[in-house]
């Protein structure tokens, strides 16, 4: 969901170029290798609260953590640090609960035979930066089979989760494919994202979305197996998120950092089989979405990847893309039409674009009867 507008008031009245290009600079430092990279950090002479704002909102503390760790200290102030590590620690704290959750859901999937795949979260943490706890991770995601997904949504009932009321509509029912289920209450609250689609309307889906099921993979955590995201759909997910993003108009680096930690990991070959199996997917312009991003804000590298992203929503500038990537909120970013981005990203083909179109239409025509539905509820209370 988009995040409040609220909470980008104080960065949209600052000016936050400096702070904004710090946080790069920690982020290319975190991504460089050797210890020659020490020295690229600008000196700090920056607001310490919209720093702490930009890397909240982008979910890149810990990434900016680690990175000053290796800078100077006169490049990391004690204020800041000190900041970031209280992140970190709530980053640990939460994500060791949301694996918890995840065992316990694992377990009661398993014992009712359902086909079910974990998406995000700790797990790729650990699979992608070694570490479990780079990004906090609230919710447990889920992916299910359509034909599996109410039997799903009574295995989680029957360990106490409830369908939580706002995603009880046709909107997140039937255009999201996926609802929020709540287990208890106050700051013990547990929550899964029920999925059986993997894009909201205004973006390309996947066209076998029971394919990230077939193709998934088990990783090790406390001792059991369980089932993630294959190499190539854990990559192709987080541009999907990316794309999303955009559509809302969200910060997402910490997407971003996901594509080049997973893309860097690929070899030539397994560039290519990437390439292809998101064309196959009709996700590849999604793809280079995803990259190009990665590319403005990390910086780019000499591969395969890179120069095929370069061709996506070339109209748009670097500085533009990366700013849409990390200060949505700034007043003077010229933000492409949606229905522009929606063009690109299904490969400019006119009966795709139409479907797409027509489909993300018909989802927010039924959203706004449900938000008038709710309030005229709450209005004859």
């Amino acid at each position: 969901m988009a995040v409040q507008e609220g909470s980008y008031e104080r960065l949209r009245a600052a000016d936050c170029a400096d702070e904004v290009a710090y946080v790069q600079a920690c982020l290319r430092l975190f991504f460089a290798s050797g210890p020659a990279a020490a020295g690229e950090a600008p000196a700090p002479a920056i607001s310490l609260a919209s720093v702490a704002d930009i890397v909240r909102l982008n979910k890149v503390a810990t990434f900016v953590l680690k990175a000053l760790s290796r800078a100077p200290a006169t490049q990391a102030p004690p204020e800041l640090l000190a900041w970031l590590d209280t992140y970190r620690r709530r980053t640990v704290s939460m994500n060791s609960s949301c694996m918890m959750d995840s065992m316990a859901i694992h377990q009661v999937l398993r014992d009712r035979r359902i086909d079910f795949v974990f998406l995000k979260g700790p797990f790729q943490q650990q699979l992608l930066y070694g570490d479990h706890f780079m990004k906090p991770s609230g919710d447990v995601d889920i992916l299910v089979s359509p034909g599996g997904f109410f039997e799903a949504r009574e295995a989680l009932r029957s360990i106490g989760y409830e369908v939580a009321g706002k995603s009880r509509s046709v909107w997140w029912l039937r255009f999201l494919g996926e609802q929020h289920m709540v287990r208890g209450g106050g700051l013990k609250q547990s929550t899964v994202d029920l999925h059986y689609r993997l894009q909201q309307p205004g973006s390309p889906s996947p066209r076998d979305t029971d394919g990230f099921l077939r193709r998934k993979r088990e990783v090790e955590i406390a001792g059991a197996r369980v089932p993630f995201t294959s190499a190539s759909d854990t990559l192709l997910l987080s541009c999907i998120s990316v794309a999303k993003a955009f559509f809302n108009r969200e910060p997402c680096a910490g997407y971003v950092c996901d594509i080049r930690a997973s893309a860097s990991r690929l070899s030539e070959a397994e560039q290519q089989n990437v390439l292809d199996y998101a064309a196959g997917q009709g996700l590849a312009d999604t793809l280079l979405l995803g990259l190009r991003a990665a590319d403005v804000l990390v910086g780019g590298s000499d591969t395969l990847l890179s120069e095929r992203a370069t061709r996506i929503l070339s109209r748009i500038e670097n500085a533009d893309l990366f700013h849409m990537v990390i200060a949505p909120w700034l007043s003077s970013l010229r933000w492409p039409q949606r229905r522009t981005v929606l063009w690109e990203l299904c490969g400019r083909e006119p009966v795709r674009y139409l479907a797409e179109a027509g489909w993300a239409a018909s989802a927010d025509l039924s959203r706004r009867i449900f938000e008038r539905s709710t309030v005229s509820q709450a209005d004859s209370r």
